[in-house]
């Protein structure tokens, strides 16, 4: 065969590829599987940016800069120390999830009027805070206190809070000797250990407890205010989130936690104001959110119901407002962090990108006001120029300058004891100055944050390209009869491509990490490492070329056998693989991924209507031009019967009438189902329809009303009951089939109970249940469901192992398969939220309509069929309500059933409940494939 070898470009390679190693085709894949996973690690660690920092915390206590130095000689001033505290004691209320409406909107003005009255006409100011994705908790808190922007890689560290290293708010003022108290989130507790001098910290993932959590931490108050032994408390109620997540927003439940939060406001704040005497500083009271909530009740997302948090400031040192407020101003977040320093005369965190809001600061004298900003503006000047190279030529630098001269002039005139007008005019225009810089600056620091390690991502990328298309064109290989792959030795290892390769990638990282501007990854690792990661992309590389050249070769020889295959490329086929990568192409672009959900609606719905013209050719066309395949086709349904009782496939029995019947009887059966097979496409895409409007998600159009909010609104309990009902007998009647007696039984008690469930929760009601029936967490009802769910999954587990150990039966397997996933529906049943419950009701109903009226009749092969279940399953997780954000994901069905915050059974229920489309699909995938074994 060396001699045979054809000439060309691949001939030197395939000289060498004869020393190859056979690997099982699963050994193959888990080999492919664990670089994969390198290629996608690395690829994360450049994708995720890495945030602005400053010096570590143990060295960012500096002396603080002087005020600018007049021109001339003879002019210095001695103010070099920060400035005293402008309040003796700051109690911060962050109320969970607390949206701006809540506050600002007509449920403020109906549920909290002692707060609204505060607003409107009392002394305080208001502000609208916006928050940066990702809006979850732990993130959230790290803006309010550092004054820094948190980025993604928050989210997956948000469950298990680390110790803050930053420099923070709450260090800063351990530090300088304040008396911190805190109740409520034990997040807090996590990210500053050690630093409270009294706390009680409260699980925050617990989210069907709505009073006790709150009460924990308000059980403290009366105590704590009667006391002088602290500067500062923080009290963080999460009640509030608890209700969003478990029934939205517009829950008759949020007007009382309002109104319950707007007494625990005036208790604060008459408290504060009794504290304040003639001769000592005034009392502060800060009023805000984390992050708000979604129109479904969670959040982590960039909605403005999730972005946008009331911030207020009320102290007795405001001057009374005297018109109502007509539209609150709009800061960012992370500007509290260093109006708080101000206030509380404590240096500004190192790694704050927050300006100073400067009302709060408002009734002081102009020289102290210029002395705060100066101070803000120093502190990001310093900040940019420990980040940025070119610091010099930023604009934001530029204008601090600026302004830093231009206060430098006004402080020689005020020392000059020049107090006229001039002088006030300078301030002001010194101030504005100011005030753009410190704009400026925070813009320039925060747009770092979205700044890319590219490097590392394309090395990450060209790994997961190499293992991609290496396992496409194993594919061939894999899905033969022997299921093997042919691993190439030779030019891996000692080909002079593979070593030229290797080189050229080496001096291409020589290259890049030493111009970098910026801080590398891949770069900062050790140079051993490196030069692994190029060896494995250049055995890649190798094997890839390797392939082709084998599969150039094979085409060039003879066939073996004169026959012309039969097999061609079906409509089918060209959807199937056209649908797949145009899926994948389409995950490049950010648009498409936040709308992916359209994606796939658009590739079930083409393929119905695919499927709808093989039906129509099967039946009609080839009935005339083949009279031979008619009768294929017809024996297809013939054998439908016949198959559900012998191989017990996923269907109702065709008929019951044996080989003896009659044959009127038999044409009968063949009509009907030749009909019903050719309505099974619109049939489907109808369900589709229907499901679309009952959730809106991705980003665009999320915003808008679909048929699940106004099933979910208060005003239409009784519909959603009524639905609940229906969908769960529906439930019932589609999975029963084939579950055996003290299976049908458990399920039939299972879904009574998850009715029950939802009653007790205040979903739904029951016909006679009286509307003032006291709610409850439905702890009971949900474990009564957990037992059938465990006892019905057991008893498939028990004929699975049965069929593996003592009888070979495909049937007892196929059973035994059947069961779990009948187990694996009742659970999904509890755990979707009621309108939902249609989602898994057109879930089964396609399974059952697919299998005995498309798969079945016509024949489909395994892969055909399993890319069919992944494209639906796919379809069925954005059915459901969920995306590609956070904000999506519902974690109060991690919380079913359990009265206390366990991990493991939170995490697995989440997950669950979120990926079970997908989920039930692959399982009834495997539930289908056991059922046709003789295929």
């Amino acid at each position: 065969r060396a001699g045979a070898a054809p000439a060309g470009p691949g001939w030197c390679c395939c000289r060498l590829c004869r020393a190859r190693m056979r690997l099982r085709s699963g050994v193959f894949a888990s080999s492919c599987l664990l670089v994969q996973a390198l290629g996608v690690a690395l690829f994360l660690r450049g994708f995720f940016p890495v945030p602005v920092r400053s010096v570590p915390r143990r060295e960012a206590r500096a002396d603080p800069p002087a005020e600018p130095a007049a021109p001339g000689t003879g002019m210095v001033s001695n103010w070099t120390k920060i400035p005293p505290p402008l309040f003796k004691k700051v109690v911060i209320v962050l109320i969970d999830a607390l949206r701006d409406d809540f506050v600002f909107g007509s449920k403020g003005k109906q549920f909290m009027p002692y707060t609204t009255q505060v607003v409107e006409k009392g002394t305080s100011y208001s502000f609208v805070a916006e928050a940066k994705p990702p809006t979850v908790t732990m993130p959230r808190i790290k803006a309010l206190m550092t004054g820094s922007i948190p980025g993604f890689i928050d989210v997956v560290v948000n469950l298990n809070s680390p110790a803050l290293l930053d420099d923070n708010l709450i260090w800063q003022a351990k530090t300088a000797g304040k008396r911190i108290i805190f109740y409520g989130d034990d997040t807090w507790v996590k990210l500053f250990p050690k630093h409270f001098v009294e706390y009680d910290g409260t699980t925050s993932f617990f989210v069907s407890d709505f009073t006790e959590v709150d009460d924990n931490v308000t059980r403290h108050l009366d105590r704590v205010l009667k006391r002088e032994d602290w500067d500062l408390l923080i009290l963080h109620y999460l009640g509030l989130d608890h209700i969003g997540h478990m029934t939205g927003p517009n829950s008759p439940l949020v007007g009382p936690k309002l109104r319950e939060m707007d007494n625990i406001l005036k208790k604060i704040h008459i408290s504060l104001l009794s504290k304040v005497e003639e001769a000592s500083l005034p009392n502060l009271l800060v009023v805000c959110g984390d992050h708000g909530m979604s129109e479904t009740g969670s959040h982590g997302g960039s909605s403005e119901g999730e972005v946008h948090t009331p911030l207020l400031f009320i102290s007795s040192a405001f001057e009374k407002r005297s018109a109502p407020l007509a539209q609150p101003e709009h800061v960012q977040q992370t500007d509290l962090a260093s109006t708080l320093a101000i206030g509380l005369g404590l240096p500004i965190s190192r790694n704050s990108v927050g300006n100073l809001i400067l009302p709060v600061v408002g009734g002081k004298t102009m020289r102290e006001q210029l002395r705060f900003v100066h101070l803000n503006g120093f502190q990001l000047s310093r900040l940019l120029q420990e980040n940025t190279p070119a610091y010099e030529k930023d604009p934001g630098y530029e204008h601090f300058k600026i302004a830093e001269k231009s206060h430098g002039n006004w402080i020689k005139l005020y020392l000059e004891g020049n107090n006229s007008e001039i002088l006030l005019n300078l301030g002001k225009k010194v101030l504005k100055q100011y005030l753009e810089a410190l704009k400026t600056l925070s813009s320039s620091l925060s747009k770092q944050v979205a700044q890319y390690d590219m490097y590392s991502m394309m090395v990450g990328t060209v790994i997961i390209m190499e293992v991609l298309l290496l396992l496409l064109l194993s594919v061939p290989k894999a899905l033969s009869k022997r299921a093997e792959f042919e691993v190439p030795l030779s030019p891996p290892l000692f080909s002079l491509l593979f070593y030229l390769i290797c080189l050229m990638l080496c001096a291409v990282h020589v290259i890049v990490c030493t111009s970098a501007e910026s801080l590398c990854y891949f770069c900062s690792m050790s140079w051993l490492t490196a030069v692994g990661v190029m060896m494995l992309i250049s055995a890649l590389t190798c094997g890839i070329l390797s392939a082709v050249a084998k599969i150039f070769e094979n085409s060039r020889l003879p066939p073996k056998s004169p026959v012309v295959s039969s097999s061609s490329w079906s409509e089918i086929d060209v959807l199937i693989l056209a649908g797949t990568i145009g899926h994948v192409l389409s995950l490049g672009a950010s648009s498409f991924i936040e709308e992916e959900h359209q994606t796939w609606y658009f590739l079930i719905n083409t393929l119905c209507l695919v499927l709808c013209q093989e039906l129509c050719r099967n039946n009609f066309l080839l009935k005339e031009c083949d009279p031979q395949h008619s009768t294929n086709v017809k024996q297809n349904f013939d054998s439908i019967g016949e198959n559900s009782e012998c191989k017990n496939i996923d269907i109702p029995a065709a008929s019951n009438s044996k080989l003896g019947k009659a044959t009127s009887s038999s044409e009968l059966i063949k009509g009907s189902d030749k009909w019903i097979s050719l309505a099974t496409p619109w049939i489907i895409l109808i369900c589709c329809r229907l499901l679309r409007s009952l959730n809106q998600t991705g980003v665009q159009w999320a915003h808008r009303p679909d048929f699940g909010h106004w099933l979910t609104s208060s005003e239409h309990k009784s519909e959603l009951s009524f639905l609940a009902a229906v969908s769960l007998l529906m439930i019932f009647f589609l999975v029963q089939r084939r579950c055996s007696l003290v299976s049908k039984i458990a399920m039939a008690l299972g879904l009574l109970g998850v009715y029950s469930y939802r009653a007790a929760i205040g979903n739904v009601i029951f016909p006679w249940q009286h509307s003032g029936k006291d709610i409850s967490k439905g702890i009971t009802e949900a474990r009564f469901v957990y037992v059938f769910v465990l006892g019905i999954i057991f008893t498939g587990t028990k004929d699975l192992l049965k069929s593996q150990v003592i009888s070979a039966e495909s049937s007892t397997k196929s059973t035994g398969l059947w069961e779990v996933y009948s187990g694996l529906v009742l659970l999904a049943a509890l755990l979707f939220r009621p309108h939902n419950l249609p989602v898994l009701v057109f879930c089964l109903l396609i399974q059952t309509m697919m299998t005995k009226y498309i798969w079945i009749p016509l024949k489909f092969d395994a892969a055909q069929i399993t890319i069919m279940h992944y494209w639906f399953g796919q379809a069925f997780f954005y059915f459901q309500g969920n995306s590609n954000g956070i904000a999506t994901v519902d974690i109060s069905a991690g919380f079913v059933g359990l009265d206390s915050y366990v991990e493991i059974p939170a995490i697995f229920l989440t997950a669950f409940a979120t990926y079970a489309g997908p989920f039930l699909w692959a399982i009834h995938l495997l539930c289908y494939l056991s059922s046709e074994v003789s295929r």
